[in-house]
């Protein structure tokens, strides 16, 4: 289920209901009044959620689900297990995006509210400079300081002696003690999630969170996404340089640095220990081990084994990369020619 304190339950729905607004054939009509409450992952997915499938490879969580109800094309209806709901549609995905949207809703700042919700709890010794605005339901901790135009999102909690730089924005986020974020960075926004559809490409729903350790530091204007649906989470002691994205469902370990323009895609799992140099990407559902390094401006697209040290385009061993860069140097140079 998400989490209440930043998603407002806006079930039950019948599965007939969900049916017409996913634009899917409900192919057993007499479970049209079967009640809905909530989505989930395929593997999360107990009897009251509907989950989708669409990727072929995923074909063993399919038939282990305990859903309630799937949004499936109709060539894999048969692979569904019994007593799950089959909703045959085209575009799974957008479909069951369309029922998170009906079962789910994002809390927002209560129009009309006092900049500091009176629903907020601050301990004694929160400092609060011009422009601060916390939601309903935020929780802040001693000798924490919010700089000029901070933004605390409904349901945040923020340990003690933490720091939130001018114009920082954070929600659906739990954030431990000593934590200093700074100017311009963002917490908690939906992490990039698009789904072909009938009409065309829909937002998928990002209703996970952001939980950040203690001791860890976010530069200036950078960004951490909310989870997906799971958490998005930064260990303990972790340092984020300026101008860093990290994507949904990414999680980091402790004592990791991520250096300027850094950029870790989603789902990706990082050990602890582990040191990004400027400009490094990473993409998506890849295992960084722990004691691993990146080059400056490496583009890592598979899995790095723990404590090695990787660089370029594509990024492999740094060794490999050092070896045929002086090749194609000396290529390029005439000097690799016989004569």
């Amino acid at each position: 289920m998400p989490d209440p304190r930043f998603f407002e339950d806006l079930g039950p729905a019948s599965l007939s209901e969900l049916a017409r607004l996913g634009g899917a054939q409900l192919l057993d009509e007499a479970l049209g009044e079967r009640m809905i409450g909530h989505v989930a992952p395929l593997g999360a997915a107990g009897p009251d959620a509907a989950a989708f499938f669409s990727d072929p490879k995923l074909l063993a969580g399919l038939a282990a689900t305990a859903a309630g109800a799937c949004f499936l094309r109709a060539d894999q209806a048969q692979a569904a297990p019994a007593g799950c709901a089959v909703l045959v549609t085209a575009h799974p995905q957008a479909a069951w995006a369309m029922a998170a949207r009906r079962l789910h809703a994002p809390i927002h700042h209560q129009a009309g509210a006092p900049a500091v919700h009176p629903s907020a709890r601050l301990e004694e010794g929160v400092l609060l400079s011009p422009g601060v605005s916390i939601g309903q339901g935020a929780r802040i901790g001693r000798g924490t300081r919010l700089a000029p135009g901070a933004v605390v999102g409904p349901g945040v909690a923020i340990g003690r002696d933490g720091l939130i730089g001018p114009n920082a924005v954070i929600g659906f986020a739990l954030i431990g003690d000593r934590v200093r974020i700074h100017a311009g960075a963002v917490i908690g926004e939906a992490g990039f999630g698009a789904a072909a559809g009938p009409a065309g490409v829909v937002d998928m729903p990002q209703l996970g969170r952001v939980v950040i350790q203690d001791g860890v530091t976010i530069g200036a204007n950078s960004c951490v996404d909310r989870g997906a649906f799971d958490d998005t989470t930064i260990g303990e002691n972790t340092k984020i340089d300026n101008l860093v994205h990290v994507g949904h469902n990414v999680r980091i370990g402790r004592n990791c640095v991520l250096a300027a323009y850094t950029g870790i895609s989603g789902s990706t799992v990082i050990g602890d220990g582990v040191s990004f140099g400027g400009k490094a990407g990473v993409a998506d559902h890849l295992n960084i081990g722990s004691g691993a390094r990146v080059a400056a401006a490496g583009a890592v697209m598979r899995d790095i084994p723990p404590g090695e040290t990787w660089g370029g385009v594509p990024a492999q061993p740094i060794r490999q990369w050092l070896r045929e860069t002086a090749w194609l140097s000396r290529m390029a140079g005439g000097r690799g020619k016989r004569g």
